[in-house]
């Protein structure tokens, strides 16, 4: 090949790159945020679809089931009776005066249970001579049912709200305590012997390895506290309290007054559902290392 055929080409294959080269590199075109919002915004109507299916099922069942037939409707009013009853308890301020009653008693027992139940189970779940010492005493009261303990309560602390939140504490206490206990055990030995070969004082090893790893377990103790808490109370003022919405139940059903006490009973759910919440919501806020 001579060199002027040669330069030719090489000339040519120069050209052909520098083309390609001052080519546009094709782009992805991004997301437009109203897309994206689109999108997570039917995620989360599937998830709550999902979530409510059973209940809307129940209570479309509650609903019909009374209108054709298949139950009393004296006995079981349908659910839009219920929530018309409901709101007039409320608009007339009959509803919100037992649920604050009832809310006072629950909160103060549970707070109470709280503060003594959590430091208790973190001493017993780690020093041992703790446990020996205590263990029998508390193995005997947990498997004592709290409303066996109410004509005691009432005997020796009257028929007042004091007997009725020590009810309360004593329902609450042995959840937490035995969640504590078994979450400060449960704590990864690795964890531990890596903070203590770091130098980490007793202190600092509760604040930074035992307490972040046994935050769940406590949790689950304080959701099962929470719901004991409120029945255990409900039935404590079936027995003898003038407000309250164990009162507000036994009151209309005595009286026959049905859609009354299932609005009585339709709010102790509301409340338990909330209740419930509101500690998952805490114990994410408490985990959020674990993410």
């Amino acid at each position: 090949m001579s060199d002027v055929a040669l330069r030719r080409r090489t000339a040519r294959t120069t050209a052909a790159r520098a083309a390609e080269a001052s080519e546009p590199t094709p782009t992805v075109a991004p997301v437009p945020a109203r897309t994206s919002l689109v999108r997570r915004l039917g995620r989360v109507v599937t998830a709550v679809g999902l979530r409510s299916v059973a209940i809307l099922a129940f209570l479309a069942l509650w609903e019909v089931a009374p209108r054709v037939g298949v139950v009393d409707r004296v006995f079981l009013p349908p659910f839009s009776e219920v929530l018309a009853t409901t709101w007039e308890l409320i608009r007339n301020g009959q509803l919100p005066q037992h649920v604050a009653a009832s809310l006072q008693r629950a909160g103060t027992g549970f707070g109470i249970a709280v503060a003594t139940a959590i430091p208790l189970g973190l001493l017993i779940g780690w020093y041992r001579p703790v446990a020996i010492v205590l263990n029998p005493i508390l193995e005997a009261f947990r498997n004592t049912a709290a409303l066996a303990l109410l004509p005691v309560f009432v005997l020796i602390l009257g028929i007042g709200e004091t007997s009725k939140i020590a009810l309360v504490v004593f329902a609450a206490f042995f959840p937490i305590l035995l969640n504590t206990i078994s979450g400060v055990r449960t704590v990864d030995p690795l964890l531990i012997r890596s903070a203590r070969s770091l130098g980490l004082s007793s202190p600092r090893l509760f604040q930074k390895v035992i307490l972040p790893a046994a935050v769940p377990t406590i949790f689950t103790g304080l959701r099962m506290a929470g719901a004991a808490s409120v029945l255990v109370l409900i039935a404590a003022e079936m027995i003898g309290a003038q407000a309250g919405l164990g009162y507000l139940v036994n009151a209309a059903q005595l009286n026959f007054q049905i859609p009354q006490m299932y609005a009585g009973i339709l709010a102790i759910s509301v409340i338990g559902i909330a209740v419930n919440a509101a500690l998952l919501a805490a114990e994410r806020h408490f985990s959020r290392w674990r993410a």
